[in-house]
């Protein structure tokens, strides 16, 4: 009898420590997903966001001007098409839960990174969302030239290990905006954005802020297998279509390489209507 209540005792005690072991675990697990939320994600704090490690640079309005960047200039009426390009894409994505966009052409020239452009910064006024805009176009990088940045480091030095993210985030006076810049093409391009280091980078972005969203200027899809191998690591794309630019066999060909559960939608660019020059 008295090796029963020893055992009955024994075994009290046994599931006790279980269960403050097992609240203990919980707790850390509640500590540290507190300690991941902490980032600014109410539309308060955003408003309140200070870059101290990230450069923080002036853009010129004549410069935006001559590249077609329409929705940096709050007077300028065509910057409402962004406007309702923003409200379409923002619709979608939070409906599907998607946090990455890939926004691709079937060629070159088809204008995917003034739309990218104009699009994070169109976003970026939102009072609930912050917009990561990153250049992985890696054999033709424009979004520094357009934007006219001149950054000592970009994703080139990123993605030989010789910087960080946090080295190469440009913030372009533009609040909640961060461009993550591309100087020079990369050789061996759909190679590098199937390794290691270009998925920790895709994760680290879209994971950081629950009011993020991160849009990848990526490649035109015919040229190369670049976008194709993109494709499978971001959760939606965007195709620019420039008009009376890519033929109907082009863009069929797009269509099909495309992942049909993450097209978002199309774009009609480069139309020659007046005041109206994107269709979504």
């Amino acid at each position: 009898m008295e090796k029963i209540k020893v055992a009955l005792a024994k075994a009290k005690q046994q599931r006790f420590e279980m269960k403050k072991s097992s609240q203990a675990f919980e707790n850390k697990n509640v500590l540290e997903k507190k300690t991941v939320e902490q980032f600014p994600n109410t539309e308060s704090e955003l408003d309140k966001i200070v870059y101290r490690e990230t450069a923080v640079v002036t853009l010129d309005p004549k410069h935006l001007e001559k590249n077609r960047i329409i929705s940096y200039s709050k007077e300028d009426g065509n910057s409402a098409v962004f406007d309702s390009l923003r409200t379409q894409v923002l619709k979608k994505m939070t409906e599907n839960n998607w946090r990455t966009l890939a926004v691709v052409s079937p060629t070159p020239e088809s204008g995917k990174s003034v739309v990218s452009i104009n699009l994070a910064i169109s976003i970026a006024k939102q009072p609930q969302k912050t917009v990561v805009l990153a250049d992985f176009d890696l054999r033709r990088p424009k979004i520094s030239t357009y934007l006219g940045l001149k950054p000592k480091k970009s994703l080139n030095e990123y993605l030989q290990g010789k910087a960080e993210l946090k080295d190469i985030m440009i913030n372009p006076g533009i609040p909640k905006l961060i461009v993550l810049p591309t100087l020079h093409s990369v050789a061996k391009s759909s190679e590098m954005l199937s390794s290691k280091r270009v998925l920790n980078c895709i994760e680290e972005l879209s994971e950081r802020y629950a009011s993020r969203i991160v849009i990848f200027d990526s490649p035109p899809v015919l040229n190369t297998d670049d976008a194709i191998v993109l494709f499978q690591h971001v959760d939606a794309v965007l195709l620019v279509i420039a008009n009376g630019m890519s033929t109907q066999a082009e863009i069929e060909e797009t269509m099909y390489h495309l992942p049909k559960e993450k097209l978002l939608g199309v774009v009609m660019n480069k139309a020659e209507i007046e005041a109206k020059q994107y269709y979504y």
